[in-house]
């Protein structure tokens, strides 16, 4: 079956079978930043946003994205750069395989709320699986980052 979607801002078309996973489909295109981890939709590693909503990638077939817009990490660099640096001084990025995850899920979070709690953090991030460093170094990276914003706004 052919699809047609955009991906990271540029029109895709292809032809895939029908059982095509959306994480497959973006890491054939070159979106290395998705990661395969529990493949059971619990660890959020594979976490993309269709149409600016958080999806976990691996259990979504790539049909159901025909016609949407997909963004990956590699399409959202610049969002992201603002905000990772605060993550990895909190040493919360220690072996690197869940950031991506988290940064997708933290810039859906900060379009959504851009002034969030830390409940409204830990809860918007709870799926997100993290083994080496816990999710205080992570919420601490957020709240560092969203401080250093009001500062710069004040």
């Amino acid at each position: 079956m052919e699809i047609k979607l955009t991906l990271n801002g540029r029109p895709v078309t292809a032809s895939i079978d029908a059982d095509t996973l959306l994480i497959d489909f973006v890491r054939d295109h070159g979106c290395y930043s998705v990661k395969r981890g529990c493949e059971t939709a619990n660890c959020g590693l594979c976490t993309v946003l269709m149409d600016g909503t958080p999806v976990l990638s691996c259990s979504v077939l790539a049909a159901r994205a025909a016609g949407h817009h997909v963004q990956t990490l590699e399409g959202l660099q610049d969002e992201a750069e603002d905000f990772v640096g605060f993550i990895a001084d909190q040493g919360a990025e220690q072996c690197g395989f869940c950031n991506p995850g988290f940064v997708m899920n933290t810039i859906a979070l900060l379009r959504e709320n851009p002034d969030p709690t830390d409940d409204e953090i830990r809860a918007y991030l709870a799926g997100n699986l993290c083994r080496c460093s816990g999710y205080e170094g992570q919420l601490r990276g957020i709240r560092a980052y969203l401080d250093s914003r009001k500062e710069a706004q004040a």
